[in-house]
């Protein structure tokens, strides 16, 4: 069912859009995108994804948060899952304190802040860099792992700005997209992930558990 949007809301949604047509980059329209479109009917298909497996199901029951200590995960041994977090926000100048605190004492609630504390370490297990082809390319796979309108949206605009300025890059994005779609449709189901759990685990023993292949074709 397509979205019923509030005029307001529907003038807020395209102004965003328009901006991230021109520049993709702009993380702040990304979230404020996620706020206009994160209502708790948005959330609906995805919660029913959620609880359809026995971990989505213990997610939405202990709602697990996570907090990303910079400082502990650098003196993790190299190769830990959160050795190799803490070098990936490092090397792209990414502060997770710098992500808007949501509250979580709803099911979609949590969802919403869940989905916006972890994005960056989907990036880490996945293999996706940061750069457009790389969000395309995560966007895909979180699009293959749940009913979610936002990575939708997301591609949409992606497309829209491959098409308008960097058609050049069309090659990169579509085989990013069609890997990440594939991974995601292989891998286990990351939401609800304790991913505060697995920090001192080798990066490449929770890819396995996850059964994610990042070199994967699709």
């Amino acid at each position: 069912m397509a979205p019923n949007l509030p005029l307001v809301k529907l003038a807020r949604v395209l102004r965003a859009g328009y901006i991230l047509v021109k520049d993709p980059n702009r993380l702040d329209e990304v979230i404020g995108l996620a706020d206009e479109l994160g209502n708790d009917q948005a959330f609906d298909a995805i919660l029913v994804h959620v609880r359809a497996t026995d971990d989505g199901r213990a997610a939405l029951r202990d709602r697990p948060r996570v907090r990303v200590n910079l400082p502990r995960l650098r003196a993790l041994p190299d190769g830990t899952f959160g050795r190799e977090a803490a070098r990936f926000l490092d090397e792209r100048g990414l502060d997770p304190d710098s992500l808007p605190h949501r509250p979580g004492g709803t099911d979609s609630q949590w969802l919403r802040a869940h989905l916006l504390e972890t994005h960056d370490l989907w990036h880490v297990a996945t293999g996706f860099d940061t750069d457009v082809p790389g969000e395309a390319g995560l966007q895909a796979f979180y699009l293959a792992q749940f009913p979610g309108r936002l990575p939708a949206v997301l591609l949409s605009i992606l497309f829209a700005n491959m098409f308008l300025y960097k058609f050049e890059e069309t090659d990169a994005r579509m085989d990013a997209i069609a890997r990440g779609w594939a991974m995601g449709k292989r891998a286990r189901q990351l939401l609800g992930v304790r991913w505060g759990d697995l920090w001192e685990k080798p990066l490449t023993e929770v890819r396995a558990q996850l059964a994610i292949a990042p070199q994967l074709s699709a």
